[in-house]
């Protein structure tokens, strides 16, 4: 297993177990962290093991993190009917 599909995988439990805890923001500042760090993790797998390895780790994190997908998709929505 490569060192980029490891770092993946860390990142896939860390985001779960801190989703186990309550948060007074909904944990929007560690989902905003994650994506920050799960961003360069992606690209990292990517480059190392493919494009297609590279697509089932990103949808791994828009599983984990739905919620900002989801408001990205409404907003995107919204830019492109206003137009």
């Amino acid at each position: 297993m490569s060192i980029s599909l490891v770092l993946a995988l860390i990142w896939l439990i860390v985001a779960n177990l801190r989703a186990m805890f309550p948060s007074r923001d909904h944990h929007w500042k560690f989902a905003y962290a994650m994506i920050a760090v799960g961003i360069p993790i992606l690209g990292f797998v990517t480059y190392q093991n493919g494009i297609w390895i590279g697509l089932i780790v990103l949808a791994m994190g828009m599983s984990v993190l739905r919620w900002p997908v989801i408001y990205l998709v409404r907003w995107l929505r919204r830019q492109v009917g206003q137009g």
